[in-house]
């Protein structure tokens, strides 16, 4: 698994704990959270690439939630999953705010992410907003 896939995997799972236990972004950033030995096992590239992910997130949170209310038919914002929420908010920073990453990366990462971790069409859905929000970003 290559090191950016780890790192999106850990910015993932942080913004969910950010989430989900009220963390500040101090505490999901230094990976406290995290069990010692994995903490301990992290190679340097993977926790700076995650930490730019998720402060980036967490700094840019308004923006990133407005986007996918604005994506989001037929279905309400708190009704969404927190493993879908976490994977479409790193994702979503991702296309609005590092154009150094290919759309098609981020798209794909997100739907392998949400394969792994999420509910069985997790998927899918994720696919449809991100792809959405990438072409409203395009036009």
């Amino acid at each position: 698994m290559a090191s950016r896939r780890k790192g999106r995997i850990l910015a993932f799972q942080a913004l969910y704990y950010w989430e989900a236990a009220g963390a500040s972004l101090e505490e999901v950033t230094d990976f406290s959270w995290l069990e010692a030995e994995k903490k301990a096992a992290m190679e340097p590239e993977i926790s700076d690439f995650s930490r730019l992910l998720i402060s980036g997130t967490i700094e840019n949170i308004e923006a990133v939630d407005a986007m996918i209310r604005g994506h989001l038919k037929n279905w309400d914002f708190s009704r969404l999953n927190r493993v879908d929420l976490a994977i479409l908010r790193m994702s979503i920073y991702t296309l609005m705010y590092q154009s150094d990453m290919a759309p098609s990366i981020v798209i794909n990462e997100a739907i392998g992410i949400s394969k792994e971790f999420g509910a069985d069409d997790s998927y899918k859905f994720i696919n449809g907003i991100l792809d959405n929000i990438h072409k409203s970003l395009e036009a």
